[in-house]
């Protein structure tokens, strides 16, 4: 496919005519194909459990395992499916042993849930939290870095920060972050909720310790899909949340062998928690092969260049100023502006929705006010030129 139509690709999603959908930074709507992918795959499991977990669900595991792991540049036997990021981070947290006193690092971006789990993980480790403050708007990648540089001490024994933060959508020097810890022994762990599809993922390239992605948002994969991948291929370092039939699974061989349910013994610990529904999961190469018909790249270019064309607009309304970087490297589809001090956030969103059938991210941060709008392939123009028009009325009460 060469000249893409995209009005076509609208079609293929199950957002009604009437919305404009600018939050796909919060959750993705399904492709029509992949909703019904993965209602016929529960309805398989509905009608005949035994057959379906016994029998399907090894191949479909493992084929959902590769398909993802190719996707994002990795080895399927490094990444351990999960319901959300939360959950991955939360597994890192929740088990991971560091040397006693020291300090874990993290930035003044981070999504506030995670603050919280550090902190605790901090309370149980005897070490400290220290947040460093992100350069400012016009940083290229190499400022970022040395910004980060400067606060690993001898001291730092956990770096953790956001491939992509969710505030403003400014997209972190990875590599080079890892890369910069890893000469300094420190560990390094990466809230990449918004990593794939969103960027050219390849974990291959980011030597980091551990990755945590989700794939209900630029995927379009269902919601219940998340994964940690192991940067290290025999990772002992982290204990299950769950002691389930996948502690001590039966048979030999190494850790590492596929194993008859889909897995390896060594993933199988952290993704076997009793009877639940994985049918997200095996949803997977759906919404990558759904995607594919268009072209990741393409996909990825139509983002960005709605997302130049959000900034254009935007910026036209005289009271929003953007607060993501244009510089290529640290952006993509998502952008921030910072909305004026009087405004009311919950009436604004409100408004947006009951106005006018605009969804998008209303953000309240200590230090300002954003509005956040991610633009998908499936948007066009004069959905934008909609939230400019919204906003000039809004703001203006």
């Amino acid at each position: 496919m060469t000249s893409i139509d995209w009005a076509y690709a609208r079609a293929c999603m199950l957002l009604p005519p009437d919305v404009v959908y600018l939050n796909t930074g919060s959750f993705g709507p399904l492709p029509r194909r992949v909703f019904d992918h993965v209602t016929s795959l529960r309805r398989h499991l509905a009608e005949e459990p035994m057959d379906f977990q016994l029998r399907c669900v090894p191949m479909l595991l493992w084929n959902a395992r590769e398909r993802l792991a190719d996707f994002i540049g990795g080895d399927p036997r490094q990444l351990v499916f999960t319901t959300n990021v939360t959950e991955a981070i939360n597994l890192v947290a929740s088990s991971l042993q560091l040397r006693a006193p020291g300090e874990i690092l993290i930035t003044d971006h981070e999504y506030e849930t995670m603050h919280w789990c550090w902190k605790r993980a901090a309370k149980r480790l005897g070490l400290a939290i220290r947040t460093f403050r992100l350069p400012a708007i016009g940083s290229n990648p190499n400022e970022i870095v040395e910004a980060a540089v400067k606060l690993m001490t001898p001291q730092t024994r956990l770096f953790f920060f956001s491939h992509v933060l969710s505030s403003t959508g400014l997209v972190l020097p990875a590599k080079q972050l890892c890369d910069e810890a890893q000469l300094r022994g420190i560990v390094t762990v990466i809230d990449g909720a918004h990593g794939p599809a969103f960027v050219d993922l390849n974990l291959a390239e980011i030597q980091c310790d551990f990755y945590a992605g989700s794939g209900h948002k630029w995927l379009l994969a269902p919601q219940g899909v998340g994964f940690l991948y192991f940067g290290r291929r025999d990772e002992v370092r982290l204990r299950p949340i769950h002691v389930s039939w996948g502690y001590e699974p039966p048979g030999t061989g190494s850790l590492d062998e596929r194993d008859p349910f889909g897995s390896t013994k060594r993933l199988r610990q952290f993704e076997c928690a009793g009877t639940r529904d994985i049918c997200s999961w095996l949803a997977v190469p759906e919404a990558i092969d759904f995607q594919a018909t268009f072209g990741h790249e393409k996909v990825r270019n139509r983002m960005r260049e709605l997302s130049n064309y959000v900034r254009r607009c935007l910026t036209e309304c005289g009271e929003l100023m953007p607060v993501t970087p244009e510089h290529r490297a640290l952006s993509a589809g998502m952008i921030a502006f910072r909305l004026p001090d009087h405004t009311n956030p919950l009436g604004l969103q409100r408004g947006l929705w009951e106005h006018f059938r605009i969804e998008t991210g209303v953000i309240e941060r200590p230090d300002q006010l954003l509005i956040r709008v991610s633009t998908h392939f499936y948007n066009g123009e004069s959905e934008v030129e909609q939230l400019a028009d919204a906003l000039s009325q809004l703001l203006h009460k």
